[in-house]
């Protein structure tokens, strides 16, 4: 049920279109956005598992800004438009980034203005558009943001204030008025907090199938102390069912549109696949320890730098470090690891296949590092 409700019950189309692309993140309620360009920037790679081989210049035809927006939900996500007024409190109560940024909003406050009318005056702007005086810092000390401007457009954007129009090649927000983007019924409307919750909750039922509290209050990062009298609610309701899955301790709900699924897919998985982004779901459902090791010290990865779970016939059944050699147009494939108690023969017959499809799909002929 994990599985259907994840988007993998039906057979990837053979020609995806613009509106499969939008289906899936529908059917995920939101598609967590990463730019780690070691192999392809993450959130390609979602919808790549459940459509299979499309055009990857659709992701911007068909979801900026058609329908969807950008907004902090999981972690930076696009969500459906209509999802919107639901996270009106997350903007209200939004906290800058990099933390203290607040300190340098206050010191220039007239810069910090006059980004927001520059954007006003001159349309959708990147954070290299934006005229900044000789008197401010461009730089922001300690932070990943690239600069000042960066972070003045970040911070009316988590405020809501601002909206992302689209991504340039090198993936920078594209940034616009929000009120150019949202359409007005959706823009001014303010659901209660508890409301909002009760919705992305549902939401986050529909996505899973059967999940946790942990598991619901994850998919849109609210505590779990939150969540818990709002699960109870739909449960009142009849829009959760509680039932027990056998090796979970925790109690455990279904949504009454989850279905067991009919097809067991095989497709590599982006390390910020909803099926898979939070990992204590992860080992609970398919036994799978898993953790990115990007940011582990070389000496101390277990597994690789950027390495990606194999779904096999609907099991976890190995892990990959993969690495896009642009330069000789190759996929590499730098590691290769698999789970205890797996045909290995049969298993890696399969991965073959699956690194000559994506190499297929990338551009890149497939061959071991």
């Amino acid at each position: 049920m994990a599985l259907r409700a994840q988007g993998f019950s039906t057979p990837a189309p053979s020609r995806p279109q613009a509106r499969h692309l939008q289906s899936a993140v529908r059917g995920m309620s939101l598609l967590q956005l990463d730019f780690v360009n070691v192999l392809i920037p993450a959130h390609y790679l979602v919808l790549y598992a459940r459509l299979g081989s499309y055009r990857r210049e659709l992701v911007d035809r068909a979801l900026y800004p058609a329908g969807f927006t950008e907004a902090w939900a999981h972690e930076a996500c696009l969500v459906p438009v209509e999802s919107w007024p639901l996270l009106y409190h997350r903007r209200a109560t939004h906290r800058v980034r990099p933390w203290g940024f607040e300190k340098f909003l206050q010191q220039h406050a007239a810069f910090a203005e006059s980004v927001l009318e520059q954007v006003r005056e001159r349309g959708p702007l990147a954070a290299e558009d934006i005229e900044t005086p000789a008197h401010v810092p461009a730089k922001i000390e300690n932070s990943w943001y690239s600069s000042s401007a960066r972070g003045v457009l970040e911070a009316y954007f988590g405020q809501g204030l601002l909206a992302v129009r689209g991504r340039r090649a090198n993936f920078a927000r594209v940034y616009d008025l929000a009120e150019r983007l949202i359409q007005p019924d959706l823009l001014h409307r303010c659901v209660p907090e508890g409301e909002a919750r009760r919705e992305l909750l549902l939401q986050a039922g529909a996505a899973l199938g059967v999940a946790t509290a942990a598991d619901l209050a994850d998919y849109f990062r609210m505590y779990v102390t939150d969540a818990k009298p709002v699960i109870e609610e739909l449960v009142s309701d009849g829009l959760l069912e509680p039932v027990n899955v056998e090796g979970w301790r925790q109690q455990a709900y279904l949504h009454p549109e989850a279905r067991p699924t009919r097809r067991n897919p095989t497709t590599l998985l982006s390390p910020f696949d909803p099926l898979i982004f939070y990992r204590p779901r992860t080992l609970r459902l398919f036994g799978f320890d898993y953790r990115l090791e990007i940011f582990v010290p070389a000496a101390q990865r277990r597994w690789g730098y950027y390495v990606l779970p194999f779904l096999y016939e609907g099991r976890l059944a190995a892990r990959v470090d993969l690495k896009a050699d642009r330069a000789n147009q190759r996929l590499v494939a730098l590691a290769t690891h698999f789970e205890a108690n797996v045909g290995r023969a049969a298993v890696r017959e399969a991965l073959e296949a699956e690194l000559a499809r994506l190499g297929g799909w990338l551009g890149l002929a497939h061959g071991d590092g």
